[in-house]
């Protein structure tokens, strides 16, 4: 027997923000899913606005699957994972055990095709996801806040300013003519 999907399956249960008060709660499936969106216009503007030439497919696949780790790992908060080298640098491998562990449950003339899409080896892909993750979790923030939960201001302007140092055009002009929206009740959004 193979185990990877029933594993895949289970990230809906594995909740993140959880060191924050929510309004509402968010898994990694869902934030996979809405990741993967981002990452696929990223690549669209990339391509079509900025004369790119990235694989789109590729990109929205890698973003499907840029959290699967954290099905055996969980999701550590960004607070600790980023709190100093030491502990960026285990928690990284960690996150290469538990996929080596999930790349182990596939038959093996199926792995190659999943390592690419948990590892991906074009560092465009690997950035556009990046960017996307990002901007997933700024929308988050901005949702909170809409919800008039106000411990998600510091969130909010922490992730603005990463994306702001990325300094990629597609991100810029999503944030420029895209971002605006999220901030819109369902009537104002008519």
């Amino acid at each position: 027997m193979n185990h990877f999907f029933a594993y895949i399956n289970r990230m809906r249960f594995i909740q993140r923000w959880s060191l924050m008060r929510n309004s509402y709660t968010e898994n990694i499936q869902e934030h996979s899913h809405q990741t993967a969106v981002l990452a696929h216009a990223l690549a669209v503007l990339r391509n079509e606005r900025f004369g790119g030439q990235v694989d789109v497919g590729a990109v929205a696949v890698a973003a499907l699957y840029h959290d699967a780790g954290e099905i055996l790992t969980g999701d550590m908060p960004t607070p600790i994972k980023y709190y100093n080298p030491g502990i960026r640098e285990a928690y990284k491998a960690v996150e290469q055990v538990a996929e080596d562990k999930l790349l182990s449950m596939l038959p093996e003339d199926l792995r190659p095709a999943y390592e690419d899409a948990l590892r991906p080896a074009d560092p465009e892909i690997e950035q556009l996801v990046r960017a996307a993750d990002k901007l997933s979790a700024h929308i988050k923030c901005i949702e909170e806040l809409k919800a008039g939960n106000t411990e998600f201001r510091q969130a909010a302007a922490q992730t603005a300013a990463a994306m702001d140092a990325m300094a990629l055009p597609e991100l810029d002009y999503f944030r420029e003519h895209f971002l605006p929206s999220y901030s819109l009740t369902l009537d104002e959004l008519e």
